[in-house]
């Protein structure tokens, strides 16, 4: 006899139909609520070996937490024949931000965010992780942390207003964004999947402010360095949240109907 394995809830999907009409089960319905009747056929699918989406985010995070200090504090290892030199203000700004925008994240992972999935395939550890790991981290850092580092080929910031305007810019949008993610945490009763129209701060505009005021915050970065490779993290971050916006909006469409407000953009207010 072939052993059964053993399979942790979130190991397993359950489907039902067949052909072109096959539907899972959700977590939490009846059977009857399928109109599955005895000598139906439920068909039990292996996703493989899962880990939390909690543990996920904060790996991923931690990415860059990692390496921007590394590239700071230990330039002979990254860029060994250059002279020693004293960190720009650029370099020191850029440091504080990027790091705090991490650690809020890391935060919003352990206290804020309630997931609608509490795993995903372990095999995607990897592939999730490049992102934040490689672009947000080794990419991004390495012409920013150079010795004498002052400005990218775009200029940055370097009258002392422009300077604490683009923090102050920043610090607008980690705020903001930390708002919008307290609001979807509310809609969301623990452990549950129910969905809700969100609205007030940034809602009223657009379906996913949280993806608007992180591209803003970005932007921040990205103008206070001028280094090409904060504009290419930026606009790559950017047309990703867009593609989740979008899909996003389109789901809100279709489960309330008449009640989601015509009027909400997807991302960028009044615009798009």
């Amino acid at each position: 006899m072939v052993p059964v394995p053993k399979l942790y809830p979130e190991r397993q999907r359950l489907t039902y139909g067949d052909g072109s009409n096959v539907k899972p089960l959700d977590k939490g319905r009846s059977l009857s609520d399928y109109n599955i009747k005895a000598g139906d056929s439920i068909v039990l699918k292996d996703l493989g070996p899962q880990i939390g989406w909690t543990t996920v985010f904060l790996i991923e995070y931690f990415g860059p937490i990692l390496i921007h200090p590394l590239f700071y504090f230990f330039p002979q290892i990254f860029y060994p024949g250059s002279p020693k030199m004293a960190h720009t203000q650029i370099q020191t700004l850029s440091l504080i931000m990027i790091i705090l925008h991490f650690v809020k994240r890391e935060y919003e992972t352990l206290f804020v965010h309630r997931f609608s999935n509490a795993t995903m395939p372990f095999r995607n550890l990897p592939k999730n992780c490049a992102h934040y790991w490689l672009v947000s981290g080794f990419v991004l850092a390495y012409p920013i942390y150079q010795p004498g580092f002052n400005g990218g080929v775009l200029g940055g910031a370097h009258s002392q207003p422009f300077v604490w305007s683009l923090v102050g810019m920043w610090l607008y949008a980690e705020v903001s964004n930390y708002l919008t993610h307290v609001t979807l945490r509310n809609l969301r009763p623990p452990g549950s999947r129910v969905r809700k129209i969100p609205y007030g701060y940034g809602f009223n505009w657009v379906t996913c402010p949280n993806y608007f005021f992180e591209t803003i915050g970005w932007v921040a970065v990205s103008l206070l360095t001028g280094s090409l490779a904060a504009y290419f993290f930026t606009l790559l971050g950017f047309g990703q949240m867009y593609l989740w916006a979008v899909k996003k909006h389109k789901q809100y469409k279709k489960d309330f109907s008449g009640a989601y407000p015509r009027n909400r953009k997807v991302i960028i207010p009044f615009l798009l």
